[in-house]
């Protein structure tokens, strides 16, 4: 993938997602928010887009995709077709269309591999029913780490606050809570540390992030009277990157952590397990929370929600997240592709974030 030439448009690709659930909707709605300084291109069942916008009295003429189409155009949306399975109604999930939702993924990851994207933005999947039709699904995260060859990733999501974004990452990902003790060792901690700063320089523009990092146990483990894995695992790695120039703090107790006295004076907030970051960020910004996936070789964002069963086909879904997803792939599509260098570097934080993340303005 390479950043989009300053006279060219951008090209984003959208997935449409379960075909049941908003995702058709909100690609819809997504086209008709504004006029957007890119080429949107929907990849999806174009009969299925057409029903929906008929359905829902939205008026925009869809086009089929070609690479050297001229866009973008007012009232228009160009359209990858990649055919359903079988017919989809609204609120009703059907383990047959399964794999049309991850030939959606595959078709939008090889295409940003390729550099016929620039960054590809997903609307919501059912890891469940991807389950049921017999394939092996965990989520996103990983399927597009599998998919474009990269051996390890960083889930981060991030939500507009006063001043600018919470943005919370995830030591670990789509564990049962069990299991989550045993996943944090020494070495997928300091890669996680390492990807992650590696990501907030080169994809957020900030010279020298600073990161808050949770404790795994209730008041970070209380000098390990409430557990060990402050005193064996985080704090030796901590000390480790800190020495090379990471700027690291804690680990932290979770339950004081996300104070904004804590906040202002951080970049990112590490969390150890999903459920202990974020709930927090989803309560900040449920409306415009953006889900990006950070140390993958292409641009990848989502809305921080699911697949509103209950709303499909109503035309009540919020379109809020997945155009704040949108914005921040324009804007990391702006900055250019990654380097590689895992080396972090050391000098005075940076305020020069990308164009948004400066503003500090919500989506």
């Amino acid at each position: 993938m390479t950043a989009a030439a300053p006279d060219r448009v951008p090209v984003i690709a959208v997935t449409a997602g379960e075909p049941a659930g908003i995702g058709p909707e909100l690609c819809l709605q997504l086209a008709l928010r504004r006029a957007w300084p890119a080429r949107l291109v929907v990849l999806g069942d174009a009969a299925l887009l057409q029903e929906t916008a008929t359905r829902l009295g939205l008026h925009l003429a869809l086009r089929d995709y070609r690479p050297d189409n001229a866009g973008p155009l007012p009232g228009t949306l160009e359209v990858l077709h990649l055919p359903l399975a079988a017919p989809a109604t609204p609120g009703r999930l059907d383990p047959a269309n399964a794999r049309h939702v991850l030939a959606l993924l595959d078709r939008a990851a090889d295409g940003c591999l390729a550099g016929e994207f620039d960054a590809m933005v997903t609307a919501p999947v059912h890891k469940s029913v991807i389950n049921d039709a017999g394939i092996a699904f965990s989520g996103h995260t990983e399927y597009l780490a599998s998919r474009t060859g990269t051996a390890r990733v960083v889930m981060m999501l991030m939500a507009p606050r006063a001043g600018g974004w919470l943005r919370v990452a995830l030591a670990t990902t789509h564990l049962p809570l069990r299991a989550v003790a045993d996943a944090i060792t020494p070495d997928s901690l300091e890669q996680t540390l390492r990807i992650l700063d590696l990501g907030l320089r080169e994809r957020f523009g900030l010279a020298a992030p600073h990161i808050l990092v949770a404790g795994l146990n209730p008041h970070a483990g209380e000098g390990g009277h409430l557990g060990r894995e402050e005193i064996e695992v985080i704090i030796p790695v901590l000390e480790k990157l800190s020495a090379e120039g990471m700027h690291l703090a804690g680990p932290l107790p979770a339950d004081t952590l996300f104070v904004p006295q804590q906040l202002d004076r951080a970049d990112c907030v590490l969390a150890m397990y999903h459920d202990q970051g974020l709930p927090v960020l989803k309560h900040v910004g449920f409306e415009h929370g953006v889900n990006v996936t950070v140390g993958l070789p292409i641009i990848r964002t989502s809305p921080d929600h699911g697949t509103a069963l209950d709303l499909a086909g109503s035309g009540r879904a919020d379109c809020g997240s997945m155009a704040a997803a949108m914005e921040v792939a324009l804007s990391m599509a702006r900055a250019g592709p990654p380097h590689g260098d895992m080396r972090p570097l050391g000098g005075q934080r940076s305020v020069g974030v990308l164009a948004m993340v400066r503003a500090g303005a919500a989506p």
